[in-house]
């Protein structure tokens, strides 16, 4: 009602407001003069006294410049902060010594006590008054903002407070920290409680979000936190680091969703330096695939090294564009000066690898470009096989024969016995390297092999974020799929540390941490939305039926697609040898002559041009690859093609039995593409 009452003072333009704050201050110094007498000779007989009243007209003008002079009008009101009560305090006081000095100047009958209880009068009145309308309009606008508890009360909770209050979004209400020192201490205005005091403070405060406020604390410190926040299904959020803050990448203020990064709650080892710039310091370097999740990454991480020139190659034309226009954004931010090249290219083309090469005179080579979405190279075997085979194999000569000096594949964990296409494709190009490695020494041949990365373009994550947006359902192929996961700035920097290690051949795996689950994953996504999660009821799933437990949004098992495991590994022998890198490790795997090598992939090449695809099924089969594929032959073109025979097949039989010559020949092509 008040609101409603005084909302048309704060509609006023600026101008106006400031006029009716000057009026207002000078009833509120006649009222407070006028009380301070009252209280002073507990008596109204001073109102008949004529010279009583002389002290206003020179006292109000005098107060009023004091006022202006230390910014009273300057201040608006809803913003009133600590320096605006010191503001009052000073015109208050400044108030007070002018009626001093008139009243002994003039000798007029006013007590000598009176301009000290004037003073406490006035800055009750004055200051009072403004902070009651200031009172009124954020409780008038609390019905707008969401209740907000900050979880951190240090330096980035009181910053992330003092900002919300100006904001039309949130409103903070209490503190949470871990700290006992904190606890039962006022912060800003709001009082520090214990962790454990959570629950309660959602029910007694009527929180609708967490925020968290701990950009300095570890990401093990923040899983802890999210798995003790996850049962009460309140909505969590996090503000971001303040190295994006101080670099001006984010406010303070900008609230976001938790990053993924925080569920996992693997903290990230510091890079070694020496092992960073050994293959990059000074040197001309080359990504393939540098339009990539881990192509991109790995330019950001090889510029910060100071490389003397840096050469992309990417096959998308939109995705080198961008990948372009981001680094040099980060030259700029970050002061950097290293000449970049960008340059359009499949990685099939051998002339054009070399000609690249030779002519920027490249060291290092960093070969990223891959398909590497597991159903999509099934459905399209020979171009999955041309590009992640034949196009290593191409980029591997072309290195050898422009004098490179260092070579890293980044491989896969679904190369480590595959039963899909892309994971057998990524071991015959480990092999590749393997090979041309153990034939000559100029170029030093590594491959680096790891699991998902977080954020990349095929990273559920993302997918799981938007489902959530949409309502649900989310998708999830499989209630006991599980994956390794690593954050995509962390692969990158282990790539590059672990390229500087070789000596020739050699196969490094990552330390991915504990593989997790991707139904629990989804799960906790939903639950610090503020959401339910509804799984499917056990029982009913035998029975095939979609009856969901109750919940907001329904987890959905579509179904393991073409070629996918439920478990990925990362080695194939049990013996991993240990490397100065407590995350990196050594494999030792089956190797492959390179005269036998190159018959292979001259076999593969002729069947891929043939579209033979029961060949080249046949060849990831013989070669050491541990291929098991879990499912037939996926490619689409292939199915459309026995779909078009069995089509001419059946239209034969319902015809003239002399066709039957035909049929004949039908069956012995469909038999021989089998």
């Amino acid at each position: 009602m008040l609101i409603k009452l005084f909302y048309p003072l704060f509609r006023l333009p600026r101008t106006q407001k400031r006029l009716v704050q000057l009026l207002a201050d000078v009833v509120l110094i006649i009222f407070s003069f006028a009380t301070a007498m009252l209280l002073r000779l507990d008596s109204l007989a001073f109102m008949a006294q004529p010279e009583v009243w002389l002290v206003l007209p020179v006292m109000i003008p005098v107060s009023l410049l004091i006022f202006i002079r230390v910014g009273f009008y300057r201040a608006v009101i809803r913003y009133m902060n600590q320096k605006a009560v010191k503001a009052v305090l000073a015109g208050v006081a400044g108030s007070a010594i002018s009626l001093a000095v008139i009243n002994v100047l003039l000798n007029l009958p006013v007590p000598r006590s009176v301009p000290f209880i004037y003073a406490m009068l006035a800055m009750l009145t004055i200051g009072g008054v403004r902070f009651f309308l200031r009172a009124i309009y954020l409780r008038g606008q609390l019905r707008h903002k969401t209740r907000v508890l900050i979880y951190g009360a240090g330096s980035a909770g009181r910053q992330l407070v003092v900002s919300l209050r100006q904001g039309q979004e949130y409103e903070p209400c209490a503190f949470v920290d871990d700290a006992q020192g904190l606890h039962r201490a006022f912060i800003e205005g709001l009082k520090v409680y214990p962790p454990q005091a959570i629950p309660s403070l959602i029910e007694n405060y009527g929180i609708q979000k967490v925020l968290m406020a701990i950009p300095s604390s570890s990401r093990a410190r923040r899983r802890e936190i999210l798995e003790s926040l996850e049962p009460l299904s309140v909505p969590v959020q996090s503000i971001p680091g303040m190295k994006d803050v101080i670099q001006g990448l984010a406010k303070i203020n900008e609230v976001r969703d938790v990053a993924v990064e925080d569920l996992l709650g693997r903290d990230p080892v510091p890079p070694d330096a020496t092992l960073m710039g050994a293959n990059i310091r000074d040197k001309v370097v080359m990504v393939t695939g540098a339009g990539g999740s881990i192509g991109s990454e790995l330019c950001r991480q090889i510029l910060r090294q100071g490389p003397r020139q840096l050469v992309l190659l990417e096959v998308s034309e939109y995705n080198l564009y961008h990948v372009e226009q981001d680094l040099l954004a980060l030259l700029a931010r970050e002061g950097l000066s290293v000449p970049l090249k960008t340059l359009l290219g499949s990685v099939q083309h051998q002339a054009r690898l070399e000609a690249v090469m030779a002519h920027f005179g490249v060291q290092t080579v960093y070969h990223a470009a891959a398909y590497k979405h597991v159903p999509m190279v099934e459905h399209n075997v020979v171009e999955g096989l041309l590009n992640n085979v034949m196009g290593t194999h191409a980029c591997a000569e072309a290195a050898i024969n422009s004098g490179v000096e260092a070579f890293v594949l980044v491989s896969t964990d679904k190369a480590v016995r595959p039963t899909n296409v892309m994971g057998a494709s990524k071991r015959l190009a480990e092999l590749v390297c393997q090979a041309l490695g153990a034939e000559q020494h100029a170029t030093l041949f590594s491959m680096v092999r790891f699991g998902n990365v977080l954020g990349s373009s095929g990273s559920v994550v993302p997918l799981f974020r938007r489902q959530i947006e949409a309502g649900g359902p989310i998708t999830v192929t499989h209630p006991d799929i599980t994956r390794y996961f690593m954050t995509i700035p962390e692969a990158a920097q282990l790539v590059i540390q672990a390229g500087a290690m070789a000596r020739g051949g050699d196969v490094f795996v990552l330390d991915m941490g504990e593989p997790v689950k991707i139904a629990e994953l989804a799960g906790q996504m939903v639950r610090l939305s503020g959401l339910e999660p509804a799984f499917p009821d056990p029982d009913e799933m035998l029975e095939g039926q979609d009856v969901f437990r109750q919940g907001d949004i329904d987890i959905v098992f579509t179904g393991l697609r073409p070629g996918e495991k439920l478990y990925e590994e990362l080695l194939i022998g049990e013996d991993p040898g240990e490397t100065c890198h407590t995350r990196i490790m050594t494999a030792n795997e089956v190797s492959m002559p390179w005269g036998e090598m190159r018959q292979l992939l001259e076999r593969l090449l002729e069947a891929c041009y043939r579209f033979d695809y029961p060949a080249l099924r046949e060849l990831l089969l013989e070669a050491p690859t541990g291929y098991q594929p879990n499912d037939g032959i996926e490619d689409l073109l292939w199915q459309a093609q026995q779909a078009s025979l069995q089509e001419q097949e059946q239209e034969q039989e319902r015809g003239d039995p002399e066709q039957a010559g035909s049929v004949v020949d039908i069956r012995s092509r469909k038999q021989s593409m089998m």
